[in-house]
């Protein structure tokens, strides 16, 4: 786990389990602390014993949480899944509200390019640009100055600080996933059965 020394709003968790990772960040009194694991898959088993791991090594609850932030994608269909609905989850029990976060979001918090690029399938890319709705790319056209993800670590910790410094005119409906391009899903090919009616 790693730390770094901020100005204490209250205690804030964020979680992202939006690409091939598990990643979720704490800041409570002036600090963050980050906890991450890199996995292709088992996130939904992994996601809830970090958080546990995270909020108990500091001393606390989850009831002494202020807010919650997750990763709303896009980015790893089943992982947003994941990860909003342990926020929705989270947030109705504990009566805290759980703010989604694009992995635009993210990206930007702190940056002066006004573009940021996150890896799709098919050497594709999905971008936002200065602030306008986000789209689908070759990832060959990406403008250069856009910002790409890094390490997992820094973008739970910029999405803690986005949760912890938003207003209360943010703080209203459920995180929802951001979805982009419809899921790499094809029909069954399997015949479907035939249905018999009954005899009258």
């Amino acid at each position: 786990m790693e730390s770094e020394a901020l100005e204490p709003p209250g205690p804030v968790l964020a979680f992202d389990t939006s690409a091939a990772h598990c990643a979720a960040a704490l800041f409570v009194e002036g600090e963050i602390f980050t906890s991450v694991q890199e996995m292709d898959r088992g996130q939904a088993e992994a996601l809830m014993p970090m958080l546990d791991e995270l909020i108990n090594a500091r001393g606390l609850t989850y009831r002494d949480l202020k807010r919650l932030a997750v990763g709303i994608g896009p980015g790893n269909f089943t992982g947003i899944r994941i990860s909003v609905s342990a926020a929705r989850g989270l947030s109705m029990g504990l009566d805290i509200p759980a703010i989604g976060i694009s992995g635009f979001e993210a990206l930007l918090y702190g940056q002066t390019s006004r573009s940021a690029a996150i890896p799709a399938p098919r050497d594709m890319a999905y971008l936002q640009h200065g602030g306008g709705p986000p789209f689908l790319i070759d990832r060959a056209d990406v403008p250069k100055d856009a910002v790409w993800p890094r390490a997992p670590g820094a973008f739970v910790r910029n999405m803690v600080m986005v949760a912890a410094e938003t207003g209360p005119d943010r703080l209203g409906p459920p995180p929802a996933p951001l979805y982009i391009r419809p899921a790499d899903a094809a029909p069954s090919r399997d015949v479907p059965p035939v249905i018999l009616d009954e005899p009258n």
